[in-house]
């Protein structure tokens, strides 16, 4: 007797699959089927970005997990929402994908907040501001400035969302971005902070030579940091509250972010900050003792030039606007070069390329993103190595697709190629393919 089929309904994408497993996961069918899905721990329920919303069919759907009934407990769920790697798919059902973007994941820290009365946590504070905004603004028509606008926030913005930061305000020509808003440990929050405020650097270089030329601009911008106790939590009328932080590190920051057309600098933090990291690990300049506006106290300020050693994260993230703003090209580019040096593995590809693309180039932002949440990466790649084994990928395949990757990425790099990002790539390819590979060592002791 054949087992039924079972339909999958993508809402925001008006897609159609189908399933006859009863014992496979959401997650499993969109994998199956080529469709870009978060899951960043690799679908083992040890993060949350897999969540989908039951549109249609929530009774066709396993029992809510007592992992799920956790979650739901603690970020205050409502019942339509599923980890998408628990629930298994009994009979039809329509979802609705909620985490679309590596980038969101950020936002899904505000979820640990209590929902009513907020609390106090340590939190490093990143102030960035536009310089010479009032001669911009004068100088060219309010369309082209919000299209400006919108591309600076964009290109400033993506660093914070890449290290764990949330963006809690844009303030005119000001972005502000709260790092530790989920964690207690102040040196991870400190270093994601950092490492957001250089690759705002790098990517305001790419922009003032790619998007910004045309109009014959060249953008500068301030940036300070500051560590300290805030009060985090939703403030506002009960039927419309918003996320605030309150305190004087808020204040703090921005001064020490003003302080940087002063001392004619770019990139200040305090000394409570720096003390939160390592010793040597920034490259410093300046130093001064100074006094912010408003404060009684002095504070000391350290100017910041880079890291101290190499940063692979950093040079990765620097080239994934490049890379990837063509998705599409730098798939094909790779895959060509890929069967070209190994026609064999051709066979391997059973589907539509360009879904095959598209997958790649999620995947690649996806671990990008996940550099800097490695507790979630190492499981997730690791599942992501499975995967690949029942498509048939051998050990001796990582070689290649290391070779063929490499050479794609110095290539696609063109006039931004610089040693230090191949070098980075090397790196993270090799922690990426050594992590995948463990999972031939996984079956052959469960087997």
């Amino acid at each position: 007797m054949e087992r039924p089929a079972y339909k999958v309904r993508y809402c925001s994408i008006n897609r159609e699959v189908y399933t006859i497993d009863p014992d496979k996961s959401i997650l499993d069918i969109s994998i199956e089927n080529k469709i870009p899905h978060l899951h960043e721990c690799g679908g083992n329920g040890r993060c949350t970005t897999c969540r989908v919303r039951i549109i249609e069919g929530s009774e066709n759907l396993s029992k809510v997990t007592p992992l799920e009934k956790e979650l739901i407990r603690k970020r205050n769920w409502d019942p339509s929402i599923r980890l998408a790697c628990q629930a298994q798919v009994k009979g039809n059902v329509a979802i609705q994908r909620i985490v679309w973007t590596s980038a969101e994941v950020s936002k899904l820290q505000l979820e640990t907040l209590p929902a009513d009365i907020g609390e106090e946590r340590s939190l490093a504070i990143l102030f960035c501001d536009m310089r010479n905004f009032t001669v911009l603004a004068s100088n060219h028509p309010n369309y082209d400035l919000a299209h400006m606008l919108n591309t600076l926030f964009t290109c400033l913005g993506d660093p914070i969302l890449m290290n764990n930061g949330i963006i809690y305000q844009y303030v005119g020509d000001e972005i502000i971005g709260l790092f530790g808003t989920a964690s207690l440990d102040g040196e991870r929050a400190c270093m994601d902070a950092i490492r957001a405020a250089l690759g705002m650097k790098y990517a305001l270089e790419r922009l003032n030579r790619l998007e910004f030329r045309d109009f014959d601009e060249k953008i500068e911008v301030g940036i300070g940091i500051h560590y300290g106790r805030a009060f985090v939590g939703n403030l506002g009328h009960p039927k419309h509250k918003q996320f605030s932080v309150l305190g004087d590190p808020v204040n703090v920051a921005s001064r020490i972010q003003d302080m940087n057309k002063v001392l004619n600098t770019n990139l200040l933090v305090s000394e409570e900050f720096i003390n939160n990291l390592p010793p040597d690990t920034l490259m410093t300049g300046l130093r001064e003792e100074v006094n912010l506006k408003g404060k009684e106290q002095t504070f000391k300020l350290v100017e910041i030039l880079g890291f101290n050693h190499f940063d692979t994260n950093l040079e990765i993230q620097a080239s994934m606007e490049i890379l990837l703003k063509d998705n599409e090209g730098f798939a094909e580019y790779f895959y060509d070069k890929l069967f070209t040096r190994a026609p064999a593995i051709r066979e391997l590809f059973k589907r539509n390329m360009l879904e095959q693309g598209r997958m790649l180039t999620h995947m690649l932002g996806g671990i990008i993103y996940g550099l800097s949440r490695p507790e979630n990466l190492h499981m997730g790649l690791l599942s992501l190595g499975r995967q690949h084994i029942k498509y048939g990928v051998k050990k001796e395949h990582y070689a290649i697709l290391k070779e063929t990757l490499l050479e794609t990425i110095e290539e696609r790099l063109g006039d931004f190629y610089k040693p230090e990002i191949v070098k980075a790539w090397d790196n993270a390819i090799d922690l990426i393919t050594g992590a995948m590979m463990k999972s031939y060592d996984y079956d052959k002791v469960e087997s």
